[in-house]
Order: structure tokens, then sequence, then C-alpha cells
């Protein structure tokens, strides 16, 4: 065990990112159990409102970036230093991140429908940053022999075959399988070659000719969506909390801004 620490995150400068990520799952965590007791009516935390202004834990998150990002790029990979500056910089993501709903939307949505959104970010950036971790190089370039390494046409051929497959996996309407698919080799082949999601540019561009295109890839995306819906919509109520359907309600009743 201690060789297998040593030789895949300790000497490969790993273990900065190890502790980011540990920082930041555990940062998540803590706001949102702090924030689901706040909104209970539970325990000693409140709202930080100095003047009758909100703060919300996004400000702080965006300094502790601030300050974990500056001093990661000054320090070297191995060492305290770059230790405590990916821990602070994971800490501070985990802020920022669990308000993304709030950033997209510039409106306070964090416990409404559009507020979901946090947490599939959260999700899926630390499925990222475990699977790069893990040992998988940006854009399924890993397990490569000798010979391919020494080889750097075939891995920048593999880059940016693999990029330019999950770039079409997102032109499809696909964006968690684009993104893991810049990850993991072959899922964005599987996103690229597969039909496209209804209201995707690619399908307004290519099946609007097409009719049974058209509804083949509806009822697809209906019976993906039916399987999937119930058991992610009960996984983001259990990390997130459930959101107040008046509060959504009111959201998207919202008339547009000009």
């Amino acid at each position: 065990m201690g060789h297998w620490w040593y030789r895949n995150i300790v000497e490969p400068g790993k273990l900065p990112m190890l502790l980011a990520l540990l920082s930041f799952v555990t940062s998540f965590l803590v706001t949102r159990v702090i924030t689901r007791m706040i909104r209970a009516g539970r325990g000693p935390f409140k709202n930080v409102t100095p003047g009758g202004l909100h703060i919300h834990h996004v400000v702080p998150g965006v300094i502790l970036v601030i300050i974990g990002g500056f001093g990661a790029v000054g320090s070297a990979r191995h060492g305290f230093g770059a230790g405590l500056s990916a821990v602070i910089f994971g800490l501070g993501a985990g802020l920022v991140l669990d308000e993304f709903a709030l950033i997209l939307h510039l409106d306070d949505v964090y416990w409404s429908e559009e507020g979901r959104k946090s947490v599939e970010v959260v999700v899926l950036t630390a499925a990222l940053v475990a699977l790069v971790l893990g040992g998988f190089v940006p854009f399924g370039v890993n397990d490569l022999t000798n010979e391919e390494r020494q080889s750097r046409g075939l891995v920048a051929m593999n880059t940016a075959g693999n990029f330019f497959l999950a770039l079409i996996a997102l032109w499809k309407g696909k964006a968690r399988t684009a993104v893991f698919g810049v990850v993991i080799p072959f899922v964005a082949l599987i996103g690229a070659i597969r039909l496209a999601r209804p209201g995707s540019p690619y399908a307004k561009k290519f099946y609007a000719k097409r009719p049974r295109a058209r509804a083949k890839a509806g009822l697809r995306a209906f019976h993906h969506d039916r399987r999937w819906a119930a058991p992610r919509r009960r996984f983001e109520n259990f990390i997130g909390g459930t959101p107040d359907p008046e509060r959504a309600a009111v959201s998207l009743e919202k008339p547009p801004e000009h």
C-alpha cells in the first residue's frame, strides 16, 4: 500500500489534487448540512446579514479560491505550501459551486428547481477530478506503452480525435456524455454516434426534414428521462435538499428582464 501511495500519489505530485478533492467534497457537504439546518430553523447557525445585506457563501468561497489559486501557482507540486494551497482552493471551490445556480441565474434560486444545477455541477466536478486522480489523463490518453509515449504525433491525434467526438456529443445535446467523454475513452464516441436529443442544435439542423429520425430521437429521450429522472431527483434531494415548490413557481413566473 505504501508503494502504491508513493508511486501513484506522491511521486507524480498528485497529493495536492487529492487534498483539494477531499476539501472540496467536505466543504460542499458541510455547507449543505448547515444551509439545511438554517432552512429548518435548527441549530445555532443563522444567515449572515450585516446591515440587512445577505452575504451568500459564494463570497468567501471566491476569496478562498483566489488565495488558494495564487498560492498554488507560487508553490511547487511537493511541499507544505502546495498542500495548504490545495486545501484552501478546495474549500473555496466547494462554497462557490454550491451556489453555481445563483451565479448562473443571477438570482437567489438556492432552494428552487433551478438550484439543482449546483448539485449536478458539484457531483460532476468531483467525479472528473476523481477520474483524473485515479490515473485517467484528460482527453482519454491513458495506458500508453513506451513506444506510444515516444510518438508525440499519435498522442496528439488521439487527444484531438477524442476532443472532437466530445464536441459532437455536446452538439447533440449530451452535455454529461461530452464532459465524461473528454476524460474516459470511448464514452464520447458513443455519444457522438447515437441519436441526438430533441431540441439540440444537431437535431434542429439535421432532423428538421427527417420525421422518422426526429420521432425516434424523441421516443428514446422520453424513455431515457423516464428511467433516470426519478433516481436522479431522489439523489439530488438527498444531497442538496428538496426544492421549495412555491419558490420554484415564483422563479418560473418571473418576467424576463430587458
